[in-house]
């Protein structure tokens, strides 16, 4: 950390890309690939599609839905900036959950205080610089520190918190927003489970999760926690896993420049703890050295939802196993591992891939794939119940720190139609309805109804139906029978 600290305070802007890229190796072991795909390439990605789009994110927008009375008013809707945030990252993505959020915070109008991951302290510094060197340090500024510095930072008032996390840290936050009403967005976590039918692609599913468990040695919060097999095809998918994962590391795990190592001690000892516990047996992998803060993907057959291996979040490179019946099984058990997690992974063919996303709730799905739904810069991305509040990426970010400002304005020529809202009221009430009042086009069954004009204008439906009878009234040659109409 010295080495790169130093380097820093001598090195131009253009070379700090470079110089992040060497503080995730050194923090996170994390390959140069994964650093410029999920964190320098995404961050600069980023900045460029936010530029380019800003000016049309920005803009008015004309208010939907009005009638055409209140349209007079130029109803609309002004994007202003929420105010003062406070943005803290986390450690697995230490770049891109710290710059991402900035730039939706930058481009909405705001300022920003950064509290980057103290897990990841030679990253937090080359953040550091970066805010120093490219940006007005009186509007944008980062802080270092734990945990007494983080609660220092929570005793101030901001006008949006934005918080990157596990669920327990999350709580400490919204409960101290809570005290001033500050909004909040977190996101979080959670057991996120994949779900192998029997009619999936084995190969295929068993290539995409491995990823999912290999990128960033696992540390991902969108990686799913465990995998749901149907048990006529669990010994072919362990099979299709080992050759995967003799595919992406031909010598050896241990050895590859393209895998990552956990982030810390502390860390590297829970997931060992976690393999300890297990009642699970271990059919691919577990090879473990603390010295390098490595672990071996390692894929654990469970035999009961209840292992620790599900039931707790590993956030990282462990693979249980859960074998089942039938996808009835599957489903259930996936919601009462966890109702709301943060993505959902279902493998199959299109009728229970489906069927998966109806019966159940998740903060994102990829069908068919691992991750994928979390690797779209321009696609939302957030969490439901307790995985996340609110979302962001892309327009979502400058959504995320903007307040949308319903604004109208009233010109001095409609005060006479404006008189009926004025006291007295008597004898005003009918006229107030003539002009207001919306009157349901379907009947207590249920039933459309279409009045002779809404059926010449709307076609019952169909504009081709609609241009048809035009057409003929036009012609003067309508053939159109009468309809009949309920009375209203």
């Amino acid at each position: 950390m010295a080495a790169i600290t130093t380097e820093l305070k001598y090195t131009p802007v253009d070379s700090i890309p470079g110089i992040a890229a060497g503080a995730c190796k050194e923090d996170l072991g994390k390959p140069a690939f994964e650093t410029y795909l999920s964190e320098i390439d995404w961050c600069k990605n980023d900045i460029v599609f936010a530029t380019q789009n800003l000016p049309r994110w920005v803009k008015d927008e004309t208010a939907p839905d009005m009638l055409l009375l209140n349209k007079l008013l130029s109803p609309r809707i002004r994007k202003d900036p929420l105010g003062a945030v406070l943005i803290i990252g986390t450690y697995n993505f230490p770049v891109n959950l710290i710059i991402t959020p900035l730039v939706g915070a930058i481009a909405a109008g705001c300022t920003a205080i950064l509290k980057p991951s103290e897990s990841a302290p030679t990253v937090a510094k080359v953040l550091q610089r970066i805010v120093e060197t490219s940006l007005d340090v009186s509007c944008y500024n980062v802080v270092q520190g734990a945990v007494p510095e983080t609660t220092a930072l929570l005793d101030e008032k901001w006008d949006k918190i934005f918080y990157t996390g596990g669920a327990n840290v999350a709580k400490i936050i919204a409960k101290k927003a809570a005290e001033t009403l500050t909004p909040v967005t977190l996101e979080l976590g959670g057991r996120n489970p994949a779900i192998v039918t029997k009619n999936a692609n084995i190969r295929l599913a068993a290539k995409r999760l491995l990823w999912g468990k290999t990128l960033n040695a696992g540390q991902f919060c969108v990686s799913q926690n465990y995998t749901i097999v149907d048990k006529e095809i669990v010994d072919a998918f362990i099979v299709e896993i080992k050759a995967v994962l003799k595919q992406f590391y031909p010598n050896g795990v241990k050895e590859s420049e393209d895998y990552a190592r956990i982030v810390n001690g502390r860390q590297w000892s829970r997931l060992k703890k976690l393999l300890e516990e297990t009642d699970g047996k271990i059919v691919v992998g577990g090879a473990m050295d603390e010295s390098r803060r490595y672990l071996e993907p390692t894929v654990i057959l469970v035999n009961s939802p209840n292992d620790s291996l599900i039931k707790e979040e590993s956030f990282g490179p462990l693979l249980p196993i859960l074998p089942v019946d039938d996808l009835d099984t599957a489903i259930r058990i996936a919601n009462e591992v966890h109702r709301t997690p943060l993505s959902l992974y279902p493998f199959g063919n299109k009728q229970e891939t489906d069927r998966i996303m109806l019966e159940t709730q998740s903060g994102g799905v990829s069908v068919n794939d691992s991750l994928f739904h979390g690797c779209l810069p321009t696609l939302a991305f957030g969490g439901v119940g307790d995985s996340g509040q609110g979302s962001y990426r892309g327009r979502g970010s400058f959504d995320c720190f903007s307040h949308r400002r319903s604004v109208i304005t009233t010109p001095a020529w409609m005060e006479r139609l404006l008189e009926v809202r004025y006291p007295p009221y008597e004898g005003k009430l009918a006229k107030f309805r003539q002009t207001s009042e919306l009157k349901p086009d379907f009947d207590r069954n249920g039933n459309v109804k279409l009045d002779p004009v809404s059926y010449l204008l709307l076609g019952a439906g169909s504009k081709a139906a609609a241009l048809g009878r035009w057409s003929a009234v036009l012609l003067g040659k309508s053939s159109v029978s009468p309809i009949q109409t309920e009375e209203r």
